[in-house]
């Protein structure tokens, strides 16, 4: 639940531009501007949108799901070859990459995904297209992802993981400050508190079990 939820936030700050709307109230401009409304910015509606899913494990189910109650039309592609769902239509890669608006990644790190996301990848995707990593940050190609948005190749994208972690100071993404285009947050999709609750609460009754059987 908290790995999909986040997944949301990171769509909507984008597609929003809920940091340029913030900013712009912040720095003044709509205390002084004569309209009740500020139409600079244009951002369309969810609904109607496809959203291409990568991975359709229990997190990528459910981030489909959602996406069908605002009204998504969703497409997957199964990394692994292994997962199946006839209530969502399953696509090639390709296919997901070119007609998706949001393209969003909740697959593991294995062979067959590392990498996955490059520059050939990313130059298939819509220039209007939002991609949303979550699953893990090699699937990423970090230098191609970077060279794609000061090229405006895509509209945005939003990280939860990356190469490395810790960041690495040499990244290139690190460079682009424009958050509107990229906002990347630090491994927390997973970290709310009920969350953190639970792995400790699971933790514990497994360590329970464990020495009630000895």
């Amino acid at each position: 639940e908290t790995v999909a939820q986040h997944t949301f936030a990171l769509l909507f700050f984008l597609l929003e531009h809920l940091n340029y709307y913030d900013r712009y109230v912040k720095e003044g401009r709509y205390a002084d501007d004569h309209m009740f409304t500020h139409f600079e910015s244009v951002f369309h509606d969810l609904s109607g949108m496809t959203w291409g899913i990568i991975g359709l494990g229990a997190i990528g189910r459910r981030v489909a799901e959602l996406a069908c109650a605002f009204g998504c039309h969703v497409i997957y592609y199964s990394t692994s070859g292994r997962n199946h769902c006839s209530d969502f239509e399953e696509v090639e890669l390709d296919t997901l990459l070119s007609a998706s608006d949001i393209v969003s990644i909740h697959a593991p790190l294995t062979e067959a995904t590392e990498g996955l996301i490059d520059r050939s990848a990313i130059q298939k995707m819509k220039k209007s297209a939002i991609l949303i990593n979550v699953g893990r940050g090699p699937i990423i190609v970090e230098h191609d992802l970077y060279d794609a948005l000061v090229n405006d190749e895509i509209a945005g994208a939003g990280l939860d993981v990356l190469t490395k972690e810790p960041m690495d100071p040499e990244n290139p993404l690190l460079k682009i400050q424009d958050s509107g285009k990229l906002i990347i947050t630090p491994h927390i999709a997973w970290a709310s508190h009920e969350s953190r609750t639970r792995v400790i609460d699971i933790t514990a009754s497994h360590i329970k079990e464990f020495l009630a059987s000895r």
